[in-house]
């Protein structure tokens, strides 16, 4: 019999125990920490942790721990459990009560047998051909049942052969092995409930973040590739400034919440797209709005074909009496040489409508000039010029096809962004999502949008997220209005971009000088974009 002071330090370890359990957050570390602390608190050689299987009908073996004969299966140990299930009711549906831990399930009762090879009451064959293979002697079993705050049995402990405190002499398990281990039980079993809640609610929440963009994807193919690559690349590269022990970012690092914090930050960085008009952010040619309205035009020129040919054949009819050759050999000259000048600007509006990197101030002058030059009648007859204001604005789009009002309607996803993540109740491992989220278009000067932040008022999570955010774009093979760049003139842009203050210099040369690029491209790249990067 214990001690009063020996019992009190146990109750100590346990409450110890029941602190360190409900700060784990892995599942299959937290099962580990539970057999070994029921095994330490009653000094038992070995050990059996069995879950509860989602039918309700059966247990299986989680993980199994003999100190003696050095065995360690499930768990961390790397070694698989292939042993069957315990059913929980035999073929005619009765109560299977022969095996210890399937009777402490059923009737939710802890189960003290001084010695099993004695014990009249359960079927221990089991454990017999287990002695005999491994040379044990498998003595006092204690199986105790794992009860959540619904009162549900989630589990079972079983420990076996309780040792003399100082010895390896195994004795029955006390009644005070027994309490211990119940309380134990208890709270491991609330530590687990939770945790696995807390699992639940996880995969919930990431289940609708994912909802949120395949709603994105839905409208536009052209997005939802890129929310899924901004995290991937995101983590890569805040993983390789955490690895960095030197250099401006040796302070930065994050732990497992950290990490989480900023991979849901960057799901959900471009959420405040499910409102931009699809219209928009598919807009493939300059042109396009629900359609590519150059076709449009096309008629336009075809009309205006038809009408030079439908002159010169009048020209011909009205020289017809006076039979003049070479008078109607001028006139179908003259429409041929029309012809060729309209098939000329309507070719060159086509390679126009389909947008740059720049359009220089001499091919918005001539794109002015064909609206001018070219009579058109609209549908009642009024004579007009052959290009609307808004099709002229358009067409002379700098650079892209988007028009600053179009632009403005692309960013202000940024702002609907800010709008829906500032109004969730983030619990407090998951408070800096909205900052780290909303932080993707600003730039280092000061420059960026929507709030104009600088490098300093910035944290490093979210320059993350900008440069992960610029360089998917730029390689990205998935846009409607450009292909995706080779490497080397991505890695340029991004060099130009570090250079001008657009994007924080340190993690460039993180992203650069550690190959994170590399390391992204061979996941994600096509094979013909990877080539060689020098800058």
């Amino acid at each position: 019999m214990d001690s009063a002071d020996e019992l009190l330090k146990r109750v100590e370890q346990l409450n110890d125990i029941g602190a360190s359990l409900s700060k784990e957050r892995d599942i299959t570390r937290l099962l580990e920490r539970i057999l070994l602390a029921a095994k330490t608190i009653t000094n038992a050689d070995g050990g059996t942790l069995y879950r509860m299987k989602e039918d309700g009908q059966s247990l299986r073996f989680e993980m199994l721990r003999t100190d003696s004969l050095h065995m360690a299966m499930g768990g961390t140990s790397g070694s698989a459990i292939s042993f069957p299930d315990l059913p929980l009711r035999d073929e005619t549906g009765a109560p299977n009560d022969s095996l210890v831990a399937a009777y402490a399930a059923i009737h939710v009762e802890t189960v003290n047998i001084v010695d099993a090879y004695t014990e009249p009451d359960f079927d221990f064959s089991g454990t017999r051909l287990f002695d005999q293979r491994t040379g044990y002697r498998s003595q006092s079993f204690l199986a105790v049942p794992m009860k959540n705050h619904e009162d549900q049995v989630i589990g079972v402990l079983q420990l076996i052969n309780a040792q003399a405190p100082g010895t390896l002499e195994v004795v029955p398990f006390s009644s005070a092995d027994q309490s211990l281990a119940e309380s134990l039980a208890s709270q491991a079993a609330i530590a687990l409930s939770n945790r696995l809640l807390m699992t639940q609610l996880e995969e919930l929440f990431e289940s609708f973040i994912h909802v949120i963009n395949l709603a994105i994807d839905e409208k536009s193919p052209y997005t939802g590739g890129h929310c899924q690559r901004v995290p991937v690349l995101t983590m890569l590269l805040a993983e390789a400034a955490a690895e960095t022990m030197e250099g401006p970012l040796a302070s930065f690092a994050m732990d497992e919440r950290d990490r989480y914090e900023l991979k849901i930050a960057g799901l959900l960085h471009d959420c405040g797209k499910i409102a931009t008009p699809v219209h928009v952010v598919d807009k493939s040619t300059k042109l396009e709005t629900l359609f590519d309205r150059v076709h449009l035009i096309d008629t336009r020129f075809e009309v205006l074909k038809r009408d030079a040919e439908l002159n010169a054949l009048r020209q011909q009819l009205a020289l017809r009496p006076c039979v003049d050759p070479q008078g109607e050999a001028a006139a179908m000259a003259a429409v041929r040489e029309t012809i060729e000048a309209l098939d000329a600007d309507r070719d060159f509006l086509r390679v126009t409508n389909i947008g740059g990197e720049a359009m220089n101030e001499a091919a918005i002058e001539r794109v002015r000039q064909i609206s001018r030059q070219h009579v058109w009648r609209d549908v009642k007859g009024v004579e007009t010029e052959f290009l609307s204001a808004d099709e002229l604005e358009n067409l002379c789009i700098r650079a892209g096809t988007l028009t600053l009002a179009e632009r403005d309607t692309i960013n202000q996803h940024i702002v609907t962004t800010i709008k829906m993540l500032e109004q969730l109740p983030w619990p407090t491992h998951l408070k800096n999502v909205p900052e780290y989220a909303c932080g993707h278009h600003e730039r280092m000067d000061g420059k960026g949008y929507p709030r104009g932040l600088t490098r300093d008022q910035m944290s490093v999570q979210a320059r993350v997220m900008g440069i992960a955010d610029i360089f998917e774009a730029l390689t990205a093979t998935d846009r409607p209005y450009k292909p995706g760049m080779k490497l080397s003139q991505a890695m340029g842009i991004m060099h130009k971009l570090k250079n001008i203050g657009h994007i924080d210099p340190d993690l460039f040369d993180i992203f650069w000088q550690k190959d994170v690029y590399k390391r992204y491209a061979e996941q994600f790249l096509d094979p013909s974009q990877i080539d060689e990067v020098k800058l």
